[in-house]
């Protein structure tokens, strides 16, 4: 889609993602849920998500009825994992902003994206979990819109968690963006290579170990 249409849609579509992130907001703050050292609202997080699927998302979106189902999906990424919502439940908060045909779409990428029961980093986002990733429609995408929000975060400044969190993302790029590619010619499974490169630049600080990473990537994309 080109850029000025899909903002265009996003215009068109205002009212109705300013009330899907309202519920969100809702149903993270109903239990409690902080972000970063615990300061942040989770809403706060959610909107880094949203704003880069509005930044980007004319790269894979299709058509004007898919515009909705990928903020909702930014917005409620984290609802069945995080804030105890159910898949029937994602269903019936979504049918309060869309219509029936744009439900499943956007159920399935919120059911995607909700990591595996685990101890462990490794345990929850298996290859189990990043398969079901590669086979959603617009679950990569959304994927690296989250990855990229909590990448923009943690590189925000250099102190506590935050620069730990910086070391594993490096360290995790990689694995992480080849365990989302499906590598198919279909738009709506695409890793945007404008994004990938924004994320190099955040977490390698190094311009010519930058440049081998990327390089590695578009030989294996």
């Amino acid at each position: 889609m080109e850029r000025q249409q899909f903002e265009e849609c996003v215009r068109q579509q205002t009212d109705t993602i300013e009330r899907i992130r309202q519920r969100a907001y809702d149903v993270h703050q109903s239990v409690n849920q902080m972000y970063g050292d615990g300061s942040l609202p989770y809403g706060y997080h959610l909107d880094m998500v949203a704003e880069r699927v509005r930044n980007f998302g004319h790269l894979v979106c299709v058509v004007e009825n898919d515009v909705l189902p990928l903020f909702f999906s930014a917005y409620f990424h984290d609802a069945i994992e995080d804030a105890r919502l159910t898949y029937n439940d994602v269903k019936h908060e979504a049918r309060q902003f869309l219509s029936e045909g744009q439900i499943p779409m956007a159920a399935e990428i919120v059911y995607a994206l909700t990591n595996d029961k685990g101890r462990t980093r490794a345990e929850r986002a298996g290859e189990k979990y990043y398969k079901g990733i590669r086979e959603t429609p617009y679950a990569p995408f959304v994927k690296l819109c989250d990855r990229l929000a909590n990448v923009t975060f943690s590189c925000s400044n250099d102190i506590g968690n935050n620069q730990r969190m910086k070391e594993v993302y490096k360290n995790e790029m990689m694995h992480f963006l080849g365990s989302i590619n499906p590598r198919r010619d279909d738009v709506r499974f695409l890793v945007p290579h404008e994004m990938v490169v924004t994320m190099a630049e955040l977490v390698i600080d190094d311009i010519e170990q930058e440049e081998k990473t990327l390089g590695a990537w578009w030989l294996n994309y």
